[in-house]
């Protein structure tokens, strides 16, 4: 995958090689930066820490709110790629529902609950009135994202008989809140759940789910 900036596109740069690994080196150190000093961190501070000149981050991604939406798309990126291959491969055409999903939920929750991801998700969310494109990119990159997927696995699950769900839009939100929402409350205040409670949320989780959803469980997805 490679990073993207949805909300505000930055221009296209230099090319060749040696550019790119400018670019990479700049975004590395925009992300030190900006969860070191939120967004407040002036291009200076990003410039010196990247170890060029101002002019070439403008060059690279002409404003310090490009460069931020580039960090966040790379971080997502990052951390969703193996859980997007998890549910667009295997989990769509599952035959053990409930054990690929544990799987892509696993994935799923371990790479947005990384401290980086959790740290760079607490500034956006202390920016978001003064810049709520930030928001967005967030938005869009992370749980928009990572949301179709899931709908489109889990309605391929549908077409074959192994789940009913009437409301797609729903029951991807619920299986969020099921499985990842409390480690983002937790994180929030900068504390974490232990492995043998995360593991239980998990497992809990997913059981709701399926006992919702599932046709072979007890529950209004055998009747309908």
């Amino acid at each position: 995958m490679t990073a993207r900036t949805s909300t505000a596109e930055a221009p296209a740069g230099p090319s060749g090689a040696r550019a790119a690994r400018k670019r990479q080196a700049i975004l590395a150190a925009a992300r030190t930066v900006f969860l070191r000093e939120g967004f407040g961190a002036g291009v200076d501070q990003l410039a010196a820490e990247a170890g060029v000149s101002k002019v070439t981050v403008y060059n690279h991604f002409g404003s310090k709110e490009n460069l931020f939406n580039a960090v966040i798309g790379q971080t997502l990126d990052e951390a969703l790629e193996v859980a997007q291959t998890v549910i667009q491969a295997k989990l769509a055409e599952s035959d053990d529902v409930r054990a690929d999903l544990l799987e892509a939920c696993r994935i799923w929750v371990a790479g947005l609950t990384t401290p980086d991801v959790l740290a760079l998700r607490n500034v956006i969310a202390g920016e978001r009135h003064r810049f709520p494109a930030l928001g967005r990119t967030w938005q869009e990159e992370g749980p928009g994202r990572q949301h179709a997927a899931l709908a489109s696995a889990l309605g391929r699950l549908d077409q074959r008989g192994l789940l009913r769900i009437p409301d797609m839009e729903l029951a991807v939100l619920q299986l969020s809140g099921l499985v990842l929402s409390p480690h983002l409350v937790y994180g929030v205040y900068g504390t974490t759940l232990d492995e043998d409670l995360a593991e239980r949320l998990l497992q809990g989780g997913v059981d709701m789910f399926l006992n919702q959803y599932g046709v072979d469980l007890q529950g209004p997805g055998v009747d309908r």
